[in-house]
């Protein structure tokens, strides 16, 4: 039986054309093999509403129990892990898998510092919804001098 193999002639023309002519940049997915585990970035979407950020990653596959949110100050970071839990059949092989089983991450600022007592956070559908308040700014207080 014989693999499955994409066929893109544009893109299969052009990437023979300009091999040796660009240095390409290094990935950690050549480093898989090397004890070096490959992180993706999540998808994300953000939002500002009401004094207020929305956040919306996509995280596909993942369990609500898997997911890790952090807030630093202004600071967000979102880590998430997807494990292969398929059972192998007897006299079953994969041709082709472009799925993806492994770490996704994203860390990313947002130049205002949040109110980590009143974020609310929601998965559903492999969507995880932040809703981030800003902290209230403290105004300025006269010191009466003595």
């Amino acid at each position: 039986m014989r693999n499955i193999t994409r066929f893109d002639p544009v893109t299969d023309m052009f990437d023979d054309l300009l091999k040796g002519f660009f240095v390409r940049p290094v990935t950690s997915a050549g480093l898989e093999g090397q004890g070096q585990e490959q992180v993706r970035r999540a998808r994300i979407d953000v939002l500002e509403q009401n004094g207020e950020f929305k956040v919306l990653a996509e995280l596909p596959g993942v369990k609500k129990e898997d997911i890790k949110v952090q807030i630093d100050g202004d600071q967000v970071s979102i880590s998430a892990e997807t494990r292969v839990e398929r059972e192998a059949k007897e006299g079953e092989r994969v041709l082709h898998s472009e799925r993806y089983y492994g770490k996704v991450a994203r860390t990313f600022t947002l130049g205002a510092e949040l109110d980590d007592a009143r974020v609310v956070a929601k998965f559903e559908n492999g969507v995880l919804e932040l809703t981030l308040p800003r902290k209230q700014s403290v105004a300025a207080k006269q010191i009466t001098i003595q």
